[in-house]
This record gives structure tokens, C-alpha cells and sequence, in this order.
């Protein structure tokens, strides 16, 4: 379906440039018309069709994620300050520290610890892109026990029914949320 759909959008931007050559030759083969000035228009105009087919065919992603990866490279990732150790009985089955329970916002890891989160949108539309931050702060000091900090990009692409495409910056399984939370709040193992 996808490929039909996209032999289609070649298709149509074919016939649009194959017209657009038509009605410029047909222009300039005016015997009034002033060929330098109607040859300058022309190369003019094929470079603005071509740029933004280049833009609207793929360029808008790759600006995009270059700048993801920029912004990434300057603070993205887990940063953790300090540690806590817990028993071994404040963890589920996969090493997630209990309670964890990401519907009650601030309050997901309960009394002892605020977890926030913050998304920064640098743009809005099509494509989107976003920094999100996400703390985890001890309530007893307001100490900050650790940060990670994602940057993404969403759509962009050409339309159609599929997807939109996305890049994230570090990937969430190396910098997410859940890689915070491990990072920080480590099992005891009873020895002191």
C-alpha cells in the first residue's frame, strides 16, 4: 500500500515538473518575450521547486535530527549525584524501585521522593521536536538525586497513511526514565 502510495507522490511530482517545463518553453517561445529575463526566471523557479521537493521529501528530518543530536550531545543522558541503597524487598521483579507508579505524576515513587518531569517543546506542528527532563528530588532536603534529559523529533515526512517517523537522542533505553530510576535507587546487599 505504501509503495503504491509512494510511487503516486513520484508520479505526481513528475507530471507537476513535466507541466511546469511545458508552460515555461511554451512562455518563452513568445516571440515578444525577453529570453535572458524568462531564462533567469526559469532557473530560479527550478531551484525553488527542487528545494523544496528536497525539503519536503526528506530534508526537514534530516535538519531536524541533526539538531537533536547537537542539543543531545550538550546535556542529554542520565546524570545521577547520589545514590540510595533500599532493601531488596523495595523492588519488583524487574529492579524497579516500588512504588513506581508513573499515573501519579509527582508523586510516582511515593512520600519519600518527588519524580519530575518537564517537556520543552522547540516546535510544534509537523515535524515536532522536544526536550524532555525528567529529576528525581528527595523531599526531605529538595536535594536533585539525579536527572536525564531526551531530545525527539516526530513526523516530518512526506504524508501518508503511515506512521509518522521519530528520532530520539539518547535512545530511551539508554537515557529514559526507567534507566534513571535504576541508576539511582540501588539494592543494599545487607553488608555494611
Amino acid at each position: 500500500m505504501s509503495a503504491l502510495y509512494g510511487l503516486a507522490l513520484i508520479g505526481i511530482w513528475l507530471g507537476l515538473t513535466t507541466w511546469f517545463w511545458k508552460v515555461w518553453r511554451r512562455v518563452r517561445a513568445q516571440p515578444d518575450a525577453n529570453r535572458g529575463a524568462m531564462d533567469a526566471l526559469g532557473i530560479l523557479f527550478a531551484a525553488m521547486w527542487l528545494g523544496v521537493s528536497f525539503w519536503y521529501g526528506g530534508g526537514r528530518t534530516i535538519y531536524y535530527d541533526t539538531q537533536v543530536r547537537e542539543l543531545c550531545a550538550k546535556d542529554g543522558g542520565v546524570k545521577v549525584y547520589e545514590t540510595v541503597k533500599l532493601p531488596p524487598d523495595r523492588f519488583d521483579q524487574w529492579g524497579m524501585v516500588k512504588p513506581y507508579l508513573p499515573t501519579q505524576k509527582e508523586n510516582a515513587l511515593g512520600p519519600e521522593y518527588i519524580f519530575k518531569s518537564e517537556t520543552t517543546y522547540y516546535r510544534k506542528g509537523n515535524p515536532e521536536m522536544w526536550r524532555a527532563q525528567y529529576r528525581v528530588i528527595r523531599r526531605a532536603d529538595g536535594k536533585v538525586l539525579g536527572e536525564t534529559v531526551l531530545y525527539g523529533r516526530a513526523g516530518g515526512d512526506l504524508p501518508g497513511p503511515w506512521q509518522p517517523s521519530g528520532y530520539r537522542c539518547p535512545e530511551v533505553s539508554q537515557g529514559g526514565p526507567n534507566v534513571l530510576l535504576k541508576s539511582i535507587f540501588v539494592q543494599s546487599t545487607g553488608e555494611h
